[in-house]
């Protein structure tokens, strides 16, 4: 789905679609706050997080995959643990990147197994038992701030600078999973990926770091200048495209779908239409390329997309503090 307009940090608090669905909010936020009152299990391996407080895409795959690479660099047995959204296999199980597809354990999971294994699961306790019986020494969490079952010794909450926490109100009056003080309560530090466009770290508490960090387009074999049709079904497609123009492609359209998008037949044939009228390539996310049919990804560049840290030394100074049993 494509978060409605109301959700936006600028829409405010005291939108009149937000303060007519706050009773649901009120709920919803209550029944996230009573989750929490279970007993994690604790595993006996190193726990990272990477999620958010809020629905959609804020970069949290983004932000496992970098420290994820860092740790394979550093020679640790690291495994991914991720629900699977979208897919169909509801048991936790291991990726198989050969035989799964986007259908069967979401886009999320094939993009974290081509790192390192990847186990889907909602129950992450039981996805954890499994990747600490395949040989795993860490365990690296794709969301799941608000999944009770496994304890964490290291939380990450990851932000869109550009969103921040939207209007600050609980689905479905806002984009919010849970109140703020709770999610941060259980957090060891923020990530905010872009500029903080709507003051949000005026308000954290005075004890929280945030590390900054930017998104960079990674895109092989299209010069300078390419002219290029994109799509994309993510959290928020207007940042991908705002990044092809900053990297000085000439983006002749963008086509928006909502985030997770099953691509069907008669879409694709559109979107290639669409290029081959304009004379331009057609390109995509990672994350959308692998919900493509096989037949259809040879008519498509991925642009990938890499995180730069504002404070080079940052992710891996985290990285050793969580390691060491210091956070």
């Amino acid at each position: 789905m494509r978060a409605p307009r109301f959700w936006d940090w600028d829409a405010g608090f005291h939108s009149p679609a937000a303060r007519l669905l706050s009773p649901l909010a009120a709920i919803y936020g209550a029944i996230s706050a009573r989750r929490q009152h279970r007993r994690p299990w604790h595993a006996p391996v190193p726990v990272l997080c990477c999620g958010n407080l809020t629905a959609g895409g804020a970069g949290k795959t983004t932000v496992a995959l970098d420290l994820g690479g860092r740790l394979v660099a550093r020679g640790r047995a690291i495994a991914f643990l991720t629900r699977g959204y979208g897919g169909r296999i509801g048991h936790p199980a291991r990726v198989d990147p050969i035989r799964h597809t986007a259908r069967d354990v979401g886009d999320e999971a094939l993009l974290l197994a081509a790192l390192a294994p990847c186990y889907v699961g909602g129950d992450r306790a039981r996805a954890a038992r499994l990747a600490i019986a395949d040989g795993a020494d860490c365990l690296v969490m794709d969301d799941g701030l608000q999944n009770p079952g496994l304890w964490r010794d290291c939380s990450l909450v990851v932000v869109d600078g550009y969103q921040g926490f939207g209007n600050g109100r609980a689905i479905p009056a806002g984009p919010l999973r849970e109140p703020i003080p709770n999610g941060l309560s259980r957090a060891q530090a923020m990530v905010m990926i872009g500029a903080d466009r709507t003051g949000l770290i005026r308000h954290l508490p005075p004890d929280m770091p945030c590390h900054h960090a930017t998104l960079r387009q990674e895109a092989s074999g299209l010069p300078a200048g390419c002219r290029i049709v994109a799509f994309a079904g993510i959290g928020r497609p207007s940042k991908f495209f705002d990044g092809l123009r900053q990297s000085g492609f000439s983006l002749q359209r963008g086509i928006a779908f909502a985030d997770h998008h099953p691509y069907r037949r008669g879409e694709l044939a559109q979107l290639l239409e669409i290029s081959t009228d304009m004379d331009a390539r057609l390109v995509t996310t990672p994350k959308d390329f692998v919900r493509l049919p096989s037949a259809f990804r040879g008519h498509v560049t991925v642009v990938g997309v890499g995180l730069h840290w504002s404070d080079p030394h940052a992710p891996d100074l985290l990285l050793d503090s969580w390691l060491e049993g210091r956070i």
